[in-house]
């Protein structure tokens, strides 16, 4: 399950599908310019999501 943790807090989410209810899986999205985004997505193709803000900044989680 992704599990979301802000590092100036401590706070943290675990992220689940609502579609589905499945836990989401951490994975990296590579964008057109060689970076990458740190998303969740479900592992039946429901969809995908970036990772969620705390304290101004991306929380972190480990992929």
């Amino acid at each position: 399950m992704a599990t979301y943790a802000c590092t100036s807090c401590g706070m943290s989410v675990n992220a689940t599908c609502g579609a589905c209810d499945k836990p989401l899986v951490d994975a990296a999205l590579i964008k057109d310019d060689g970076s990458t985004v740190q998303i969740s997505e479900c592992p039946t193709g429901h969809g995908k999501i970036k990772s969620p803000l705390c304290c101004g900044a991306d929380m972190s989680c480990a992929v």
